[in-house]
């Protein structure tokens, strides 16, 4: 095989492909400084390269196609309610932290489960089954952790500890979060729950 195609950033453009990259990542370097023509080779595939140096992490989205003629390469997902859920917990609370200037002198947010589910528990409509959520809690945090908006770190005797991924408010906006909590709302007086 000729590696005369083979460029110094090939390895950063796989990587973006396959998902987010963290300013601790190995190709972290390359993509910052073969930054426009990895941009340039990922526009001709309808792609477009997002670099978040301040909160330290990248990725590929897809470009904005009025005529839909591109086939959509970065994939979407349907999450449950109960995912929704953590979501936004975990967004509110990154949210919190930010505006804490006494809270936030790191970058990082480390949360546990218990700190999740406390949260949970303030979110969950009335008539939720709160019993059977709590139960499979565990679950819904392992399928965050999969969908990268929890990173987990080192566990402890106890419990595990997670950092929250920035690229959270990428993906929940504040918008997302009001939305959300009028959901929820509804939900409340919804008796189909």
């Amino acid at each position: 095989m000729s590696t005369e195609y083979i460029k110094p950033y090939s390895n950063a453009i796989v990587k973006l492909l396959r998902g987010v990259i963290d300013n601790n990542d190995t190709v972290w370097q390359d993509i910052l400084m073969y930054q426009s023509e990895i941009q340039d080779y990922l526009s001709v595939i309808g792609l477009e390269l997002i670099i978040e140096k301040e909160d330290g992490y990248a990725f590929v989205r897809q470009k904005n196609n009025e005529a839909d003629a591109l086939m959509s390469l970065v994939s979407r997902r349907r999450l449950t309610f109960e995912v929704s859920v953590v979501l936004i917990v975990i967004r509110q609370i990154l949210e919190e932290f930010d505006s804490n200037p006494l809270e936030s002198q790191s970058n990082d947010k480390y949360i546990s489960a218990s700190d999740i589910k406390e949260e949970v528990e303030l979110f969950l409509p009335e008539k939720y089954n709160r019993v059977k959520f709590m139960r499979e809690l565990d679950k819904y945090i392992e399928r965050v952790v999969e969908l990268g908006f929890l990173i987990k770190t080192k566990s402890g005797e106890m419990e595990s500890r997670y950092r929250i991924h920035r690229i959270i408010k990428k993906k929940i906006t504040l918008d997302d979060l009001v939305e959300f909590k009028d959901k929820l709302k509804d939900y409340g007086t919804d008796e189909s729950i």
